[in-house]
């Protein structure tokens, strides 16, 4: 039965409070209070308490010394029945819990006063998880990647947990719109919040929404949108307003020939969700595309290049969107990274967050074309930006970098090639005609080598840079 002080509505074990510019949350609570006598004897009997004025208090202490960080505050009691209290201004840290416990005139002892407790909750910071299978998670292989107190996660069952793999996991699942047939397996974001809170020092939540195969229409609600839907469905049921948007998403396209519009059906993606928060300038922290080993052909790799190059594009000409690669990492089957690429995706994307959504001095940026000039008839200067260290192809053959000019006559393949510092001067197999492009790390599968700011990360993928004449 009901005795005492119950909360009813605001808060959750285990959740996690968007924090405000201020670095504080504002938590609402909700709940009701019964007055029972207790007997004095056991087996206990509960009796009716005649009512009388009643006062109700709530606190908010931290749940590692039990000290207050709210100190106990009286409530407002609304009727005979039921209470509410705010805490406008709960700082950015925890664990923490929330108590209560009541009084009243004529308290004889025996009365019950005890309150309900919410334990585990934070104020920090929350990132909702969208896209496709890599964003959900696949790698199925073993790697260390410990759950860790103040890492918290939304399940589908509308409820907040300790963050453990899967982070998508459906028992109980009442938002069935990224309901899969199968269970997902690790996935980035959990090494992202882990480092986050220690960088940070303030907890980190995550809401899982990304659905395995997804094109972008169905997260464009100027198209299908119905997991666009979905994701506000999610965050609506604790009024989240999260601090950015995670998006791994793109290798459904090629198969679906819509890779000529990702950028502008992406951009609406993004002006939608902003305008649907009420966050105008909400980052959104995006991965290049890896790999895809099985069913290579010229149309698709054209697609996966023009992907890789809108994601490209994403970051120079839309305010607030990262991205950071992905095509040096391990694979789990011919699609999904595997646990410890994942692991590596988390970091990176960690990295952008920090400088992105904290102001940090971070180095995150990975190396792109800065120039891209013919210097002989059938040779092409490639110089790249943030070289902090010094250019490394890894010393392959010609025939295996990742690097074809096109032109009207097609593609054209590196013979040779010399390495600078900052550069390759890439030699191919004719003269190059007027008009000619560069792409770099392309394809479908781009090979294992991709060019890397040595001790740092690998380059961009681009496609379609023009050539200039030097």
């Amino acid at each position: 039965m009901d005795y005492g002080v119950t909360i009813t509505r605001g808060a959750a074990p285990w959740q996690i409070f968007q924090q405000g510019p201020d670095g504080t949350a504002c938590i609402r609570l909700e709940g009701k209070y019964h007055l029972v006598h207790l007997s004095q004897e056991l087996p206990l009997q509960f009796s009716a308490v005649p009512h009388a004025k009643t006062t109700v208090k709530a606190r908010v202490a931290l749940e590692s010394t039990g000290e207050s960080v709210v100190p106990w505050t009286e409530c407002t009691v609304l009727d005979s029945e039921n209470w509410t209290i705010t805490f406008p201004r709960v700082p950015a840290g925890g664990l923490y819990r929330i108590e209560t416990y009541m009084d009243y005139e004529g308290w004889d002892g025996l009365s019950c006063t005890r309150g309900d407790m919410v334990h585990n909750v934070g104020v920090g910071d929350v990132f909702v998880i969208a896209g496709q299978s890599n964003a959900a998670g696949r790698a199925k292989n073993p790697v260390a990647d410990d759950p860790e107190l103040g890492v918290h996660v939304l399940r589908t069952s509308a409820r907040w947990e300790l963050a453990t793999h899967p982070l998508g996991e459906t028992t109980n699942a009442l938002h069935v719109g990224h309901y899969e047939n199968h269970n997902p397996g690790h996935s980035p974001w959990l090494h992202f919040a882990k480092r986050l809170k220690r960088e940070l020092g303030y907890p980190i939540g995550l809401v899982p929404c990304a659905y395995g195969g997804a094109p972008l229409r169905w997260w464009n609600p100027e198209e299908n949108g119905a997991l666009f839907t979905n994701m506000l469905e999610m965050l609506a049921d604790y009024d989240i307003h999260p601090r950015a948007v995670l998006w791994y998403q793109g290798e459904a396209e090629g198969y679906e020939d819509s890779a000529q519009t990702y950028l502008e059906r992406f951009a609406a993606f993004v002006r939608h969700t902003r305008a649907a928060l009420g966050q105008p300038e909400l980052p959104f922290l995006t991965v290049q595309l890896n790999r895809c080993m099985e069913g290579p052909s010229e149309k698709l790799d054209r697609q996966w290049g023009m992907v890789r190059e809108a994601q490209r594009q994403a970051w120079h000409t839309l305010e607030h969107v990262t991205v950071v690669p992905a095509a040096d990492l391990a694979l789990y089957d011919f699609i999904h990274n595997a646990s410890e690429g994942n692991l590596v995706v988390g970091e990176r994307c960690a990295r952008a967050a920090l400088a992105e959504c904290y102001g940090r001095d971070v180095d995150w940026m990975a190396p792109e074309p800065e120039s891209v000039v013919q210097t002989a008839p059938d040779t092409v200067t490639v110089r790249f930006s943030r070289i902090r260290n010094w250019l490394n192809p890894f010393g392959v053959p010609a025939a295996l970098l990742p690097f074809e000019a096109e032109d009207a006559q097609g593609l054209a393949a590196p013979k040779a090639y010399e390495t600078g510092t900052d550069s390759l001067t890439i030699t191919f197999e004719r003269p190059l005609g007027a008009d000619a492009r560069l792409h770099g790390a392309w394809r479908m599968n781009p090979g294992a080598a991709i060019p890397s700011d040595c001790m740092r990360m690998p380059m961009l993928s681009f496609y379609g840079v023009p050539v200039e004449q030097g």
